[in-house]
């Protein structure tokens, strides 16, 4: 073989090799899946399908979202965990499963941080403090003058043990110093129904899951629990702001995917959110589900689930709760 026909082989060698590599990095080539760990027509179940629109019209290729429930989003987990790490599966993330399922389930088959890749922080919504219409509670000051005058009587419901608004009545009583005792329900609607009804004094709830009865006047808030006052509840004070120092308490939604997602698909679906969710039609959408948008790269998003991880397991200790 001639030196130059040696030299046309090794340059098309070269070429092919190119080739292949450049197919490997373009990201997307067929469809991806969004596994929502939850039941379909939840606020996590829409906010996955609006991500899944996001990333087909900005990626031209299909993304679909399918729901995976049980044991409170372990399940769910635990299918993206399955499937290969090459960027075509994403969960779709909340506090349940990643900050909050790993500290009260010991037996939990991964751990968030080392497991899964933060992708896209999409958004956050406020913990709200929310009492009947016609309850003489009208502002912070009102509920722990109340609280501190009947330890232990007022009560206050969740969605159950362990889910977002147990945590954040908790952390109120941690940072406010107070004792209320804590009804849990299956579910938020039945606590709706009973704080409307009389029979429990305040929720600590998230957002969207109350807005429907605040926008009807059946509720009524008298704070938030985001740093600073929020578009979403213009003239809403803050419980830090009303006199308990410390207290944050935010929900928040983002695209995961399992750990070890090649660079090019995660860089592509971070910057398909972030362009998304920054247009002023999906942000009014986002905004009419109680969503403010985050945006920001996996490291910042990695870095806000490692703080709200670090100290819901705090919380966790202190409180002594437990699953059962």
């Amino acid at each position: 073989m001639t030196i130059e026909r040696r030299k046309l082989l090794g340059v098309a060698a070269g070429l092919v090799a190119a080739s292949r590599a450049s197919a490997q990095e373009r990201f997307p080539a067929r469809t991806m899946r969004i596994v929502i760990p939850f039941a379909a027509g939840g606020s996590t179940d829409i906010l996955a399908r609006l991500c899944a629109q996001i990333l087909t019209e900005k990626l031209g290729q299909t993304a679909v979202a399918e729901n995976i429930t049980g044991a409170g989003g372990t399940i769910g987990a635990q299918r993206v965990l399955d499937a290969p790490a090459d960027g075509y599966t994403l969960m779709a993330g909340t506090p349940g499963p990643i900050t909050i399922n790993p500290h009260l389930q010991p037996r939990i088959p991964y751990q968030p941080l080392r497991d899964f890749e933060p992708v896209a922080f999409v958004g956050a919504s406020p913990a709200v403090v929310v009492v009947r219409r016609d309850s003489p509670i009208r502002s912070i000051a009102d509920l722990l003058s109340a609280a501190k005058a009947n330890p232990g009587k007022l009560t206050y419901g969740s969605a159950g043990i362990g889910s977002f608004a147990h945590l954040s009545g908790e952390l109120f009583k941690w940072r406010a110093g107070v004792d209320l005792t804590h009804v849990p329900y299956r579910g938020t609607a039945p606590a709706a129904t009973d704080i409307i009804g009389g029979r429990i004094d305040v929720m600590f709830e998230n957002y969207p899951s109350v807005q429907a009865y605040l926008t009807g006047g059946e509720l009524r808030t008298i704070a938030i629990g985001a740093t600073a006052r929020s578009a979403l509840l213009p003239g809403v004070p803050t419980v830090m702001e009303a006199g308990v120092p410390g207290y944050e308490s935010t929900s928040w939604f983002g695209l995961f995917a399992r750990a070890g997602i090649p660079p090019a698909a995660l860089s592509a679906m971070n910057a398909a959110i972030n362009a998304g969710i920054a247009e002023p039609a999906m942000t009014a959408r986002l905004a009419g589900l109680g969503i403010e948008p985050a945006g920001g790269t996996p490291a910042a998003f990695r870095d806000y689930i490692a703080r709200r991880l670090d100290e819901t397991g705090e919380l966790i200790r202190t409180a002594r709760i437990t699953a059962e």
